[in-house]
């Protein structure tokens, strides 16, 4: 038993020394495990450099902004100036020609053409434009106004006639159909007028792409798909001209040059007004003209009285 006892006491001292000598290894270990959990956090946490350093530029830029907001305090509002009128901001040419205008009064038509010729502000000959304002609504197919006419003293424009036909046309400045399908091929579109005859016209349906959006593709309506080519031509030389309501209602056209005389722009004038009339749809009740003005290119507007047209 005593010699058992003592086995115990000597394996006793001996863990025990065993013990004491590890514990500088064991405060080590915890030592480089309390490091590198201090890193760790160094690195994702809120005291890392990266975390650290984004504080510092955010502090700086509110400090910026605190400092822009005391200037602009500190420096006095400028009072905004008032915004300059229409009239105001055009050319100097058109402000000296709309002085010759009363302002919210109506013209009757004669002097509303021999304005009309005075205010041109513009070197060259400018186009006389005639804008009326109608009681339609477009969308309705009766009240969608278009017709053709031939002006009394001619548009003061030279128009260059082309006919789509078999036989060629001394008036035009081009005709035949072959010579036209080869200009069309070319992308050529050397005149302002195409004259067809309704045998023809299928051929031109290749070329409708390039006619339509130019106003060039032959109709009816228009007078230039006809069997009657001499006349068509005719009148195109002596001014037929063809007009349409635009979606808002309004007849836009030109009737004439500035270097007319007046009583060749009354004249043109009182041709269109009185076409107008005549087309008005049965289904307008009431006032058919709402507004009527006359301008020249680049012009001042100049508003007709009503009372001497409708």
């Amino acid at each position: 038993m005593a010699q058992a006892k003592k086995a115990t006491e000597e394996q006793e001292l001996t863990e025990a020394e065993v013990v004491v000598e590890a514990a500088p290894v064991i405060e080590a270990v915890k030592e480089v495990k309390e490091e590198v959990a201090e890193k760790t956090t160094a690195k994702a946490g809120k005291r890392s450099s990266k975390a650290l350093k984004e504080a510092e530029v955010k502090a700086e830029k509110e400090e910026r902004k605190a400092h822009v907001g005391e200037a602009s305090e500190e420096k006095p509002k400028q009072a905004a100036k008032p915004a300059r009128s229409k009239l105001e901001r055009r050319g100097k040419k058109f402000r000296k020609s709309a002085e010759l205008i009363e302002a919210g009064k109506a013209y009757n038509l004669t002097e509303a053409i021999d304005l009309a010729v005075k205010t041109s502000p513009v070197k060259f000959d400018a186009t006389v434009e005639l804008h009326i304002n109608l009681s339609v609504d477009p969308r309705q197919a009766d009240q969608n106004i278009r017709d053709n006419l031939v002006l009394p003293a001619g548009t003061g424009k030279k128009v260059r006639i082309a006919v789509f036909a078999d036989e060629n046309v001394a008036d035009a400045d081009l005709s035949g159909v072959d010579n036209i399908t080869k200009a069309l091929e070319k992308g050529e579109l050397n005149f302002d007028i195409l004259i067809a005859t309704p045998a023809n016209m299928p051929k031109l349906g290749k070329y409708a792409r390039t006619l339509g959006p130019r106003g060039l593709m032959p109709n009816p309506k228009s007078g230039t798909v006809t069997t009657d080519i001499a006349k068509a031509v005719q009148e195109a030389k002596a001014g037929r001209v063809e007009y349409r309501v635009d979606s808002t209602g309004i007849v836009h056209l030109g009737v004439g040059k500035a270097s007319f005389t007046k009583s060749q722009l009354q004249d043109n004038v009182q041709a269109i007004l009185n076409s107008v009339k005549s087309n008005k749809p049965n289904s307008v009740k009431g006032m058919y003209f709402k507004a009527v003005h006359l301008t020249t290119t680049m012009g001042p507007s100049i508003t007709v009285d009503l009372a001497g047209i409708a």
